[in-house]
């Protein structure tokens, strides 16, 4: 065993926190204890790795060697092969191909090889819950030296070379955003993060704040100086209990070593964070929505012009920043623009973070340069469409985007690019759909959570989701007529055109692409009666393929209708009458008769 100990960077992470890593924790703790190796041996709970679909997960340190699926029962034979002796554990490495006779280590692994990590750092690499090891990395360089060295312009400056632009969705250029609030008069100025991530299937920036919490009150303190404010906020929803105490941890820290509060830092700078609960409304993640509820008002967008950066806040200039935008600050400013520029695409810097999920092998969230094709996360990165499924679409954008087909999947990631297919790039949701997905559900599920998030102020959004969703529940019912889709089309077109805020107006998105490439499923439901995908159960007539049908019985004993009938040694038979379709019968046979 190295003489200098060993370090054991256990995931805590939501994902391998709810495959068991905690009893993983207590049973290596109990072997290491049983053999006298606390002094030499640590264990450190770390944040997630991205690697969600394999935990709980371990790195070991020194030798970097990377442990998947590790349960308790495991904890005895690592501590005396690995451990003790030196042999590592094959059954629980990568079983990813790797060089002969070399065990597989991070960089080996496919799931990682083409990410970059910028935002993600510091993933799996320090507890976040200690603000020396996020120090040990660089941490608060970047605000020393915008503090102590450098002028709001030339942070602005700074910001612009970059090209660095507004990850919530929008892309706005962030250094633009800090120069008009830069410019603007005003006795108080206020910093803003979004932290009221919403969108189904996103779940980039919880773990930002649940792995790397400094980095984000970091570039805060960078954007204060830069537009000379003295007090932030931090807008995060009340289901991340994990991100808010986390949060509250780095706050308290920062604020015991002299990086907030008075003085930081002895630069004669000011500067206050204060978390404030959302109670979840997806609306608030629109700036103007998510400034009047923290002004204690209810959450509705207003008009704009005037823009947050001259009139936000209680009326005064505010820059909103979302999460993943101000985890890339410190590191602009420690390393420059040019260095942040150098990778990407003439009109998209950097990198961008995906929350994969969905039908796809690896779940988790990924890291890429600007530019990386959606194929290289799909499959390089993902591993495909697991169970031998046929690649259908991939959701881009949440509710507010768009599905791109397989045949735009070598589309680059890059907010005009994507927009060309029919998708926004979003706050960075990806939702892989294999060809058991119905094209028209899925839009109707999407519109079915913009019409309950609404918040009803504007007329278009209000009633045009409404009437949009009652008629994509009627297609998916059965009940579609002819004359629909082109009511729908007319529909998307003037709630997007005249709805007041973002959510509205890109409400109809899913709706949209769902007809540019998918139409042929919307007219099979409209004009056949029929679902191709086989999920609208309205759609739906189960019946017993005799040349298929083994005479087990299985539907008949699952059938929670009596609706079929069956005999040993006899084909099953189902009486149409009184079949409720619940998809029993379906789900218990073995041998794809249930047709």
């Amino acid at each position: 065993m190295n003489e200098t100990g060993i370090q054991l960077m256990l995931c805590g992470g939501e994902g391998c926190s709810a495959a068991g890593s905690e009893k993983v924790k207590t049973a290596l703790s109990d072997e290491i204890k049983k053999h006298g190796l606390e002094n030499k041996i640590e264990i450190e709970m770390t944040e997630c790795n991205g690697f969600c679909a394999i935990g709980p997960v371990m790195t070991v340190q020194p030798g970097g060697v990377f442990y998947q699926n590790i349960k308790p029962e495991d904890a005895a034979e690592l501590v005396e092969e690995h451990f003790i002796k030196g042999n590592p554990v094959e059954r629980l490495l990568y079983k990813e191909p790797a060089p002969k006779d070399e065990i597989p280590k991070l960089d080996d692994i496919p799931f990682f090889e083409p990410q970059v990590f910028r935002v993600m750092r510091n993933k799996g690499v320090i507890d976040p819950e200690i603000i020396d090891e996020y120090i040990a990395r660089d941490g608060y360089f970047g605000a020393a030296k915008a503090l102590t060295e450098m002028t709001s312009e030339q942070i602005v400056d700074e910001m612009l070379e970059s090209g660095l632009r507004g990850r919530g969705g929008a892309g706005f250029p962030t250094g633009l955003k800090w120069k008009f609030a830069m410019g603007a008069k005003s006795d108080e100025k206020y910093v803003l993060c979004n932290a009221d991530e919403g969108d189904p299937g996103a779940f980039m920036d919880r773990t930002v704040l649940e792995s790397d919490p400094h980095a984000v009150l970091e570039g805060m303190i960078i954007a204060a100086k830069a537009i000379n404010s003295h007090k932030g906020y931090i807008y995060c929803r009340s289901e991340y209990p994990l991100a808010i105490k986390r949060l509250t941890i780095a706050i308290e820290q920062a604020n015991e070593y002299g990086l907030l509060g008075k003085d930081i830092l002895g630069s004669g700078f000011d500067f206050d964070i204060e978390i404030y609960q959302g109670a979840g409304a997806f609306v608030c993640g629109e700036e103007t929505a998510l400034m009047r509820s923290i002004e204690g008002k209810r959450g509705m967008p207003r008009p704009r012009p005037p823009f947050p950066a001259n009139q936000g806040l209680w009326e005064k200039p505010t820059i909103l920043n979302n999460v993943e935008t101000l985890a890339n600050v410190a590191q602009i400013i420690l390393k420059g623009g040019a260095w942040y520029a150098s990778i990407g695409t003439n009109t998209s810097k950097g990198t961008k973070v995906f929350a994969l999920s969905g039908d796809i092998t690896n779940i988790g969230l990924v890291e890429v340069p600007m530019g990386t094709t959606l194929r290289t996360i799909v499959y390089d990165i993902g591993g495909g469409v697991p169970n031998k499924r046929k690649f259908k679409a991939v959701q881009l954008g949440g509710p507010s985007g768009g599905c791109v087909p397989e045949a735009y999947l070598d589309t680059p990631v890059d907010y005009e690019e994507i927009a060309k297919v029919g998708a926004i790039m979003g706050s960075g949701g990806a939702i892989v759909m294999d060809d058991r997905t119905c094209m028209v559900d899925m839009a109707r599920y999407f519109m079915d959570f913009i019409q309950d998030e609404s918040c009803g102020k504007c007329t278009p959004c209000r009633e045009g989701t409404k009437r949009i969703l009652t008629i994509l529940e009627n297609i998916c019912e059965g009940k579609g007529k002819p004359g629909d889709i082109e009511e729908l089309e007319e529909l998307t077109h003037v709630v997007g055109q005249s709805a007041l805020c973002g959510l509205g107006q890109t409400a109809s998105n899913p709706v949209l692409a769902t007809l540019r490439y998918f139409r042929d499923e919307y007219e099979a439901h409209i004009y056949r009666k029929e679902c191709p995908a086989r999920t609208c159960v309205a759609l739906l007539k189960f019946e017993v393929d005799p040349e298929k049908c083994k005479k087990c019985g299985a539907c008949f004993k699952g059938c929670p209708a009596d609706a079929i009938t069956w005999k040993k040694k006899e084909v099953a038979f189902i009486d149409q009458d009184k079949c409720v379709k619940c998809l029993s019968c379906y789900g218990n046979c073995r041998f794809g008769a249930i047709m």
